[in-house]
């Protein structure tokens, strides 16, 4: 069954590149036309196209479909174009004729924008709630290592002393920059554009404030071709966003395989988190965090394949839109299960205490004693060549006891605040 069907069969080959993965992809999209139908046949009934007992006939239908798709009985077989022409199909099969009013003052182009609308939004909230919940461990492991010094690097160079508490909240609250951008992100999905039927409206007297109130979208996208350009422009912004996680992500496991490395031995995973050698007894690696690294760097790609198939189409529905969703399905999974692995690890891995216990790190403190000297009276510059002196000529001798009083350093790390900027960013209505 096809939506367009006018009575003469479609050439199967065209028809094979045309429907592409869409019977699959679309399962993911089922509740939210449900939904979105449902909200399209009350206002249809408010309107006088259906009767109030012809809306309830098409609700009692749309619920027993719903039941077959949270139970996952429900699939789209190759009959069907994809999933609006499935629900519209097992609508009439139901209820009869009845089924046959539901497409009225509405087309195709707004049933999928409005479902992907509506499914942009949970995930995002989904993806938030991951966030949080690995913000929080970060936070934790900020709190329970705050006083254990570890090197900080510049140029991949021992540069000067850093703290664990200090390198796992950098990345919490980075993650608040990625929630801020969710939310940007959600606040455009966070618009109804069913009404704009094929991208130019309707003759009907269509109550499109009605429909974005049942769906629960903050606004209207009012244009009706201003809707349908959301297409392409909403997976551009959202992509985007996803990007900036996946950045996040992936520079976080960069410096996880690093420091658990026997070079730096900073941190160690427990063995049952870690791969073997087929021929090296001894290899214990960290897998997890490489296939976090190519997740998130493949998610990272992501906005430049979106922007070049939306580039340079005119106004109006083209079909190269079809091939968004599945990437943008793709790279939401992934980011996801990605946020849910990295916080089940990272609360398992075992801190070195004793990193700087190695000479190696000596000159880590070499700003620390220029410091002193200053305060002692001594210009900048003359301790600068002071203490390089010292180096160079093997005489210093480093002092190890750090006192950083300033927000943001070593030794105030300002754990609450940054916690405060996260509920204030995470909790805010969009």
């Amino acid at each position: 069954m096809k939506l367009w069907n006018k009575g003469y069969s479609i050439d199967a080959l065209i028809e094979n590149f045309t429907v592409g993965n869409d019977r699959i992809i679309d399962v993911k999209l089922a509740k939210y036309d449900i939904r979105a139908s449902l909200a399209h046949a009350e206002m249809l009934q408010k309107i006088g196209i259906l009767t109030a007992e012809e809306l309830e006939l098409i609700q009692k239908a749309f619920a027993s479909i719903a039941d077959e798709i949270n139970s996952d009985s429900f699939s789209i077989e190759k009959e069907f174009e994809d999933i609006h022409s499935k629900i519209e199909f097992e609508l009439i099969q139901r209820i009869g004729e009845t089924g046959k009013k539901i497409h009225a003052a509405r087309s195709r182009n707004d049933q999928v924008l409005v479902a992907l609308h509506l499914y942009y939004k949970d995930e995002i909230e989904n993806i938030k709630q991951l966030i949080k919940d690995l913000f929080d461990t970060l936070i934790a492991l900020a709190e329970q290592y705050k006083s254990v010094l570890l090197p900080g690097y510049t140029h991949t160079q021992v540069a000067m002393p850093s703290s664990f508490g200090l390198w796992f909240s950098a990345y919490a609250e980075v993650l608040i920059d990625d929630v801020i951008l969710l939310n940007a992100a959600y606040a455009i999905v966070n618009q109804n554009p069913l009404g704009s039927a094929a991208g130019y409206g309707s003759s009907f007297p269509i109550d499109r404030e009605m429909t974005t109130k049942t769906l629960e979208f903050e606004t209207l996208k009012y244009n009706s071709i201003a809707a349908q350009m959301s297409r392409g422009k909403t997976e551009r912004a959202l992509s985007a966003t996803l990007a900036s996680v996946a950045f996040t992500l992936s520079k976080l496991a960069n410096d996880c395989i690093l420091f658990s490395s026997q070079n730096f031995n900073f941190i160690k995973l427990p063995k049952e988190f870690t791969t073997g050698s087929s021929i090296m007894p001894h290899k214990q690696n960290p897998d997890v965090f490489e296939l976090v690294r190519a997740y998130s760097n493949k998610i990272q790609s992501l906005p430049n394949e979106i922007n070049m198939m939306t580039s340079n189409l005119m106004s109006g529905y083209h079909r190269d839109y079809q091939l968004l969703k599945e990437p943008m399905m793709q790279a939401i999974e992934q980011i996801q299960a990605a946020l849910a692995i990295f916080t089940y690890v990272i609360k398992e891995v075992k801190v070195n205490t004793a990193v700087l216990d190695d000479s190696k790190y000596d000159t880590l403190f070499s700003v620390e004693a220029v410091n002193a000297l200053v305060m002692q009276g001594m210009s900048f510059r003359d301790a600068y060549q002071k203490v390089g002196k010292d180096i160079l000529e093997s005489q210093f001798t480093p002092s190890k006891n750090l006192h950083h009083t300033h927000i943001g350093s070593v030794g105030n790390l300002a754990l609450e605040d940054i916690v405060k900027k996260f509920i204030d960013h995470f909790s805010r209505n969009f």
